[in-house]
């Protein structure tokens, strides 16, 4: 026993000259990220709002993001956040990481030099200062702001407004901050993310981690995230029904009961489950957090080596839903603002447009008319139904001539025998003459089968409608094939969607009166928000040519409603829309015409004209 204790106190003994070197030849601690985080990483008080141990229970969302930096597969790491989710945190962690477990040369690339700088004195000083394992390797009287030394490496920290420092020295691990805040190519120098990428060539095992906030569809960001091979989303599990679901701002619910404030009514926000349509609370929020997990929503090669992870902010455990509905309720109607919204809660990018259209003007488009009643000018009225797995949105309008239209009642139905009473009812004038529904044209791209046979039981005033990609015309007859169906040879309507809502837009924008497109007295903000939640955008293809396309504001944006105008329009097309002047003017000489006129015309005139096939 004496000896083994002797033994003992000559191992505990070694000189410092023989332990210090043992030191740098041990191995690194074989940890992850999240795990290495949580054993050493120290917030501090003057940058973060919980100071002390980093605790991965905080944020689980961020787990993930921070293992992949562990995955030998992967080379590039996409990060697209709202603001104040942790995103520059995970690129310290990550970067801390490195120092203590596999020191390589190293540079973080901020907006401008400034920018870095501040960081620098900051936010990665005192983590070097106050995490255990960085603070022994930290060699701070070596360091200046802008290159931190460590043990067997060294940081260098830029703006990439300063393209000279991007391109001088060769680096492993590359981390991009807020890059759609970085200035553009110029003349004399490239891209500054590619001449920052440039400097990863000579590493085979190099990593790239970026991460932003969009701003737009053509910043840094969101085309990284486009030419991605993976797209995770970050999805919990609902704590009634228990299926996993994808937190999405459209679900956010709040009173719209008159005399309210917009404030008032956030306090009273919630999420609505996706799937069983339970309440979801704040308080319900931190243990969905808990149990959430990581799902590909896209894959687009075998064998992916650019990973990239989405989510918004309502997965913020540091924001309440209610706080998100006021945001959007106080920037709803002004487009800067909005356009804040829309990048920095829902991480979306933006677009601007040509050709605009918003909720407001739809409501400067009321006539005198109010619901249900037929203005004095009709000739005839056509019906529109978009077709949803829950329900079916449908729109009934009036038509006269020079396109003159208005929208005379709207609505949700949850049946096709409900959509079969409404455009079956009669709808009146004010001078008591009925209208029916003429023509009917119903979206068959979902339950197509049962659109099918609902349109061959109605077939004298329905047609499916199916969109078609951008053509030479509006619409175009052509007949269902589907051997298997009863609708089988009846027609079906091909509809180029985006034509349409050029002519919405344009007649939307016009005075009310002739050729303009309207709404009934007392029109619901909910439908005019639907029929304007899509505005045209640049696009380029795959060849490099730049088109313009109708695509959705927002992801949160229903545009139902949008889509069911959009076959009334279609409707009128087939029912000879565009040459009803013609036919007026017609009318007006016949009745101008001398008396001899037989009395068998007379009767057909009237027999046309009664049954609206004009």
């Amino acid at each position: 026993m004496c000896i083994m204790l002797k033994v003992k106190r000559k191992r505990n003994s070694l000189p410092d000259y023989v332990r210090n070197p043992l030191k740098h030849l041990k191995p690194p601690e074989d940890l992850l990220v999240s795990e290495w985080s949580e054993r050493y990483r120290v917030l501090d008080s003057k940058s973060s709002a919980i100071p002390g141990k980093w605790s991965n229970a905080v944020t689980p969302y961020l787990v993930d993001i921070m293992d992949e930096f562990n995955n030998v597969e992967t080379e590039e790491i996409i990060f697209v956040k709202p603001t104040q989710v942790g995103g520059t945190e995970t690129l310290q962690n990550c970067l801390g990481y490195v120092v203590t477990q596999d020191p390589s040369p190293s540079m973080v690339v901020y907006p401008t030099d400034t920018l870095a700088e501040s960081i620098s004195e900051n936010r990665l000083q005192p983590m070097f200062r106050n995490s255990p394992g960085l603070k022994q390797r930290f060699r701070e009287r070596e360091s200046s702001k802008l290159e931190l030394q460590c043990d067997g490496m060294y940081i260098s920290l830029n703006g990439a407004n300063s393209p000279s420092s991007l391109s001088s020295k060769p680096i492993r691990f590359l981390f991009l901050d807020e890059v759609d805040k970085y200035p553009g190519a110029s003349k004399k120098e490239a891209d500054p993310i590619k001449l920052a990428r440039e400097r990863t060539k000579t590493f085979p095992n190099r990593k790239i981690f970026i991460t932003s906030t969009p701003t737009l569809k053509t910043g840094h960001i969101w085309k990284a995230k486009e030419s991605a091979d993976v797209v995770k989303h970050y999805k919990v599990p609902c704590p009634h029904c228990g299926e996993y679901i994808e937190f999405r701002f459209k679900n956010i619910i709040w009173p719209k009961e008159d005399g309210m404030s917009s404030a008032d009514r956030a306090e009273f926000a919630h999420y609505v489950c996706q799937e069983c349509g339970s309440i979801i609370t704040d308080q319900n929020k931190h243990q969905m957090l808990r149990f959430g997990r990581w799902e590909v929503v896209e894959k687009r090669t075998q064998f992916p080596r650019k990973v990239c992870y989405w989510m918004n902010t309502l997965y913020s455990p540091f924001v309440r839903f209610g706080e998100i509905a006021k945001e959007f309720l106080a920037t709803k109607d002004d487009p800067e603002a909005f356009q804040n919204f829309v990048n920095s809660w829902l991480a979306e990018p933006w677009e601007d447009t040509k050709l605009k259209t918003n909720a407001d003007l739809v409501m400067e488009r009321q006539t005198t008319y109010e619901e249900f009643t037929v203005p004095d000018w009709t000739v005839f009225l056509t019906g529109g139904v978009d077709v949803q797995e829950t329900s079916l949105y449908w729109t009934i309008r009036a038509f006269g001539p020079y396109l003159t239209s208005q929208n005379i009642a709207h609505g949700q139905a949850v049946s096709f025998r409900e959509i079969e009473n409404i455009m079956n009812a009669e709808y009146k004038k004010l001078n008591g003459e009925a209208h029916m529904v003429n023509l009917c044209g119903i979206d068959s791209g979902d339950q197509t089968d049962d659109v099918y046979d609902f349109c061959a039981d109605n077939s004298e005033w329905a047609i499916p409608v199916k969109g078609v990609p951008s053509g030479y015309s509006h619409f175009k007859i052509s007949t269902i094939n589907k051997t298997s169906s009863r609708a089988h040879g009846s027609r079906l309507l091909l509809v180029d969607g985006g034509k349409y809502k050029d002519m919405i837009a344009s007649r939307m924008a016009k005075p009310n009166g002739q050729g303009s497109w309207m709404v009934y007295k007392g029109c619901d903000r909910e439908y005019a928000e639907q029929v304007t939640a899509e505005h045209k955008v640049n696009s380029k293809g795959s060849g490099g040519k730049v088109t313009q396309v109708w695509q959705p504001k927002t992801s949160h944006a229903d545009n139902h409603f949008l889509d069911a105008e959009v076959y009334c329009m279609a409707a009128a097309d087939v029912l000879g829309v565009r040459t009803l002047h013609l036919t007026q003017e017609q009318d007006n000489n016949q009745e101008e015409a001398p008396k001899e006129t037989t009395q068998s015309m007379d009767f057909n005139d009237a027999w046309i004209k009664k049954n609206n096939w004009l």
